[in-house]
């Protein structure tokens, strides 16, 4: 443990050293800044008495602080790590095999901090400061962060990175990995095919970004599809005619935001066959169901809500919240948009499973009528998706 300690105090040195020798007033390219940093790691290395293995480290680690994430950059390269979580400059964590573990580096300052949050958010034309304190950011690979400073976060700037495998994992893999069973793959793929509009439900981290990618996979070529989100996470790599929108936080003087609702207003004029939501939070809900009600079948998008008919509840709040409407007018805009829902959920042992496929029929009586397809049920090996076939109402 001594030894990881004096690593990393010989790293914050060594970065000392290579940033008082940068003349900024020149462009330096990455092999010449490459020469510089193993240079100084050269002449401190026989000092030190540092194996091989500690100089590549050092090395690595110095360069990852000027070109990449500083002492995250190992984790980002880490296909296995799925989540990194910065709770203030000293304190690391990463999610793993779908485990929670403490990473044994830290950044030296929460200044050092703050400059990497600065970096990664400039990077795709946002802003964060003591007046906006929060921001939704992506890396260039994809992965999604969400930044918070001080004074909103007492304990110093906190982030969070959540990562995406660099291709997107298809339905097959999906059933390989037992997170759904092949009969239900099946149901679901051509249930795209045959242009159901499919609401996808679940709480964090439970995979519904996944699943979105795979079902979209199964969109016919030569459809046009329009993607909204609020920060671009999406992986529709199989689709030809693909335009990806992305929301826009307001600037130091207020102005300049563009929201999910103007997106999808816009996508309208844009000839979509089908629109995706990446995710509803609020008022949006409202103008994704008349998107569904006006000939884009086939669109699909995804919720957090921890069952199918908290889902539906959640979405006459959001919905009600972006309107005057009454609620039965929600209600049958909700029933004659939303063909499926499917629920997925985090489970004890770490994986991530869906766990429910439901219909959603005419009203009855102002009452929802759900028709539930497949559904988890328990048993002695930890349980299983089943199919089923009968209505129930949904107050």
């Amino acid at each position: 443990m001594r030894k990881a300690v004096t690593l990393d105090e010989a790293r914050f040195e060594l970065q000392e050293a290579v940033l008082g020798e940068i003349d900024y007033s020149e462009v330096i390219t990455d092999d010449d800044l490459k020469r510089l940093v193993e240079c100084h790691v050269a002449s401190r290395a026989k000092e030190m008495r540092w194996t091989s293995s500690e100089r590549v480290w050092l090395t690595e680690r110095v360069l990852a602080a000027f070109r990449g994430l500083d002492i995250l950059e190992p984790l980002l390269q880490d296909d296995e790590v799925t989540e990194i979580m910065v709770n203030g400059h000293d304190q690391v964590f990463y999610e793993q095999g779908g485990r929670i573990y403490p990473y044994p580096y830290s950044f030296e300052s929460k200044e050092r901090l703050e400059d990497l949050i600065q970096m990664i958010v400039s990077k795709v034309n946002r802003s964060v400061n003591e007046a906006n304190p929060i921001v939704d950011a992506r890396l260039p690979d994809g992965s999604r962060v969400n930044a918070v400073l001080p004074p909103i976060a007492l304990k110093g700037p906190t982030v969070t990175i959540r990562k995406f495998p660099a291709k997107p994992l298809t339905m097959n893999q999906l059933v390989e990995r037992k997170a759904l069973t092949p009969e239900a793959a099946e149901y679901l793929q051509r249930s795209v095919r045959e242009k159901k509009n499919i609401f996808i439900s679940g709480g964090t981290g439970s995979g519904k970004t996944t699943l979105l990618n795979a079902l979209a996979q199964s969109i016919p070529d030569g459809e046009r599809v329009i993607t909204i989100e609020d920060s671009a996470e999406l992986q529709l790599t199989t689709i030809s005619n693909l335009v990806s929108l992305e929301t826009r936080t307001a600037n130091t003087e207020g102005k300049g935001e563009v929201t999910i609702r103007q997106l999808i207003r816009t996508a309208l004029r844009m000839r979509p066959n089908r629109i995706i939501v990446g995710e509803v939070r609020g008022a949006e809900a409202l103008d994704m169901l008349q998107a569904m009600n006006t000939g884009h079948e086939g669109s699909l998008s995804t919720g957090h809500a921890n069952s199918v008919k908290d889902m539906l509840m959640r979405l006459e709040t959001m919905a009600i919240g972006g309107s005057e409407l009454p609620l039965e007018v929600i209600r049958r805009q909700i029933s004659s948009a939303i063909h499926l829902i499917v629920h997925v959920s985090r489970m004890p042992d770490y994986s991530r499973k869906v766990t429910e496929v439901t219909e959603l029929l005419d009203l009855r009586e102002g009452l929802y009528q759900l028709q539930p397809v497949f559904v988890w049920e328990e048993g002695e090996g930890g349980g299983e998706l089943v199919r089923l076939g009968h209505a129930q109402k949904a107050g």
